[in-house]
C-alpha cells in the first residue's frame, strides 16, 4: 500500500508499526469522552480517528510539516484542532481532558516527563494511554524482540509500509526502565509489551487520590 491510498473504512492511509497499534488507543477511549489530546500527533491520522469517538480532539506536535499535513487531513473534521508546539511547554491546564494519548512520541520529550504531564492533564475519572518505544537492555529483551520478526515480515509483505516523514529518535529508556518508571508515576497502570517492538500503558485516573511526588520530579 502506498502513502495516500486509504484502506476502506479504516481511516488509515498507510501502514507501519505505529499505525498498527492505533486500535490499542482507539479501543481505550472512555464512553462519553468530551475532549481528548493526542501528544505528538504527527500527520493527524490517529487524531482524526479519535474525533469519531470524542466530542473534541486536540493534536499537538512541534514539527511544522506534520501539523501542516494534519490540518490538511482534517479539513473536513470539524472537531479536530491541531497546534504546532511543544507539549511540555504548552500551558495545558491540569485536569482538563477526559483522554490523553501518545503514539510513539513520549521518548522525544523524555518519557518520564511527558507521561507525568499527561497524567496531570487528565481529569479524575479520565484515562491515559501511551504506545511507545523502548530499547533492549538485556539478552532477554533481544530474545523477546526476535519473536516479532516473522510477524513484521508478514505485515510488510501483505500491507507494505508507509510514513509521513515524522522525525525519528531512539528510545530514551530500556524496557525495564520504562516499566519501572510507569509504575512509579502511574500507580495501578496496566503495562503490556507488544509483538512489534512497542509497549502500551493504560491508566485510569482515580476520582479521588493524592498526586504522586514523582510527578513533580520524574526521573529522566
Amino acid at each position: 500500500m502506498k502513502l495516500g491510498e486509504a484502506w476502506p473504512d479504516s481511516g488509515m492511509s498507510y501502514w507501519n508499526h505505529n499505525v498498527h497499534y492505533h486500535p490499542v488507543i482507539l479501543n481505550a477511549v472512555p464512553p462519553g469522552c468530551r475532549d481528548a489530546i493526542d501528544v505528538g500527533c504527527g500527520d493527524g491520522m490517529l487524531a482524526c480517528a479519535l474525533a469519531a469517538r470524542c466530542a473534541a480532539v486536540t493534536g499537538i506536535d512541534r514539527d511544522a510539516l506534520m501539523i501542516t499535513l494534519a490540518r490538511d487531513r482534517a479539513h473536513t473534521v470539524a472537531n479536530a484542532t491541531f497546534l504546532e508546539g511543544d507539549f511540555m511547554a504548552h500551558p495545558f491546564a491540569d485536569e482538563s481532558v477526559d483522554f490523553a494519548c501518545a503514539n510513539t512520541s513520549v521518548h522525544h520529550m523524555g518519557s518520564a516527563d511527558a507521561i507525568a504531564k499527561m497524567a496531570r492533564v487528565v481529569r479524575p475519572g479520565g484515562r491515559l494511554v501511551v504506545v511507545g518505544l523502548a530499547s533492549d537492555g538485556s539478552p532477554a529483551d533481544w530474545a523477546i524482540g526476535a519473536v516479532g520478526l516473522p510477524a513484521n515480515w508478514y505485515y510488510k509483505a501483505v500491507r507494505g509500509e508507509g510514513s509521513a516523514g515524522a522525525p525519528v529518535l531512539p528510545p530514551d529508556l530500556t524496557w525495564g526502565q520504562l516499566r519501572r518508571t510507569a509504575r512509579r508515576l502511574l500507580p495501578g497502570v496496566r503495562y503490556r509489551r507488544h509483538l512489534l517492538w512497542r509497549y502500551s500503558l493504560t491508566w485510569d485516573k482515580p476520582a479521588a487520590w493524592d498526586k504522586p511526588a514523582a510527578w513533580d520530579k520524574p526521573a529522566r
